[in-house]
């Protein structure tokens, strides 16, 4: 006979068999779930983000950014799709991918003070997708400087050509902006930079560059600090060729002009130099301008009404106060024969014809003449012309010039 209590605890101890085995099939059923997981039905493999990296040279939110340097590159992946776009206008920014899938940049440079949107795309390995933008705002014209320089990439120039940068800033930091620009020669000639003020910045070797060579010019001012709070923005490099060696000799006693050229005299022609008046400058000077006609009126260069002559043939300038070597179709009415005195008001005239036809001096010297050039003048009453007015840094001794360096 079994009493209430024994029954009780047989009960009691039939509930407790059932409940493990509940627990242990329910600790089955949890491992064959973890199972299903390791197997990629619905687990952390499922919602795997792509390996592909994609960097935008601008950040988001950026002010200030490169105008030259803006791009994007990607890592463990390839771009799919890259759009960039001016914000205010939705005008679209061509641009091209590298072979490599790799890299996107702008195909030309892009605006200062203009905000920007870039999207972009890319896969890894896989095929899985990455995305980023970015919303951007290049340098402004107040908080960055350019320089203006001559000669320009693929001419060919006279062997007195300078490098001159303008900058539309003064350059308080010119150590930095001048160690931002190289100038190298293929004919191994040392090349060394002078301040002319604080903004202006030329380029030459001690003797004229050697015919035939090239001279390369590497621009890395992107980013660089010229004054507080102004950067630069340009990065380029530029190639352009030394032609033949011309060099004439004005003499201003004799009114004649000799032309060498490569060594050798070409000819010798009269001219027409500055009266006693108005003597024309003494040195070395570089052509820098040629038109074949253009008007000169005396009252822009602190003349009166002496003259204005709206046709004047085969004009080369030399200086930047208005010397110029020039076809002279005048002289003729009233004066000597050409070649006898100097009746100019500064410039150096050569005999020429109206509308500047024909085979005369003036047409003649034009068509031979590089930007670059040098025309000497000696024997004139006056003194002789500064260094900086026109391209006329040969004028400076070399230690001095080399002392007006920052770097």
């Amino acid at each position: 006979m079994t009493t209430p209590d024994i029954a009780a605890r047989r009960v009691l101890g039939a509930c407790a068999a059932l409940v493990v085995g509940a627990l242990t099939l329910t600790a089955c059923g949890g491992s064959a779930n973890a199972d299903d997981k390791k197997d990629g039905r619905g687990g952390e493999d499922a919602v795997k983000t792509s390996v592909a990296k994609i960097a935008i040279s601008a950040k988001d939110g950026s002010t200030g950014a490169s105008i030259n340097a803006t791009g994007v590159k990607v890592s463990d992946g390839r771009l799919t799709e890259v759009r960039m776009t001016v914000a205010e206008t939705g005008a679209t920014v061509p641009g091209s991918v590298t072979a490599d899938g790799r890299n996107w940049k702008p195909k030309e440079q892009l605006e200062r003070g203009t905000k920007y949107r870039i999207t972009a795309t890319a896969k890894d390995a896989d095929g899985r997708t990455a995305a980023a933008d970015s919303v951007f705002t290049t340098v402004t014209s107040a908080n960055s400087f350019i320089g203006t320089y001559t000669p320009d990439g693929g001419t060919t120039v006279g062997v007195g050509m300078p490098v001159s940068f303008t900058f539309d800033k003064a350059i308080s930091n010119r150590k930095a902006v001048q160690s931002g620009i190289t100038v190298t020669s293929s004919s191994g000639q040392q090349v060394v930079g002078h301040w002319f003020g604080s903004q202006r910045l030329d380029f030459r070797p001690q003797e004229y560059w050697k015919a035939g060579s090239k001279v390369t010019m590497k621009i890395d001012l992107d980013g660089v600090e010229g004054a507080n709070g102004v950067h630069g923005v340009q990065k380029k490099t530029v190639t352009f060729t030394v032609g033949r060696s011309q060099v004439s000799t004005v003499d201003a006693a004799t009114q004649t002009m000799t032309v060498v050229r490569d060594g050798k005299t070409i000819e010798s022609v009269p001219i027409s130099a500055g009266s006693a008046q108005n003597p024309t400058y003494n040195g070395q000077m570089v052509i820098s301008e040629k038109s074949p006609q253009t008007h000169m009126d005396g009252s822009t260069v602190g003349f009166g009404g002496e003259y204005n002559i709206p046709d004047v043939p085969h004009a080369m300038r030399l200086t930047r106060s208005g010397t110029f070597l020039h076809g002279n179709y005048w002289y003729n009415q009233g004066n000597p024969p050409f070649g006898r005195q100097g009746t100019s008001h500064g410039c150096v005239g050569l005999r020429d014809v109206q509308g500047g036809q024909g085979d005369t001096p003036g047409k003649r010297f034009y068509d031979n003449s590089l930007i670059g050039d040098v025309v000497i003048v000696k024997n004139s009453p006056d003194g002789t012309v500064a260094p900086d007015n026109g391209l006329n840094g040969w004028n400076m001794d070399w230690n001095e010039w080399v002392a007006g360096s920052a770097a």
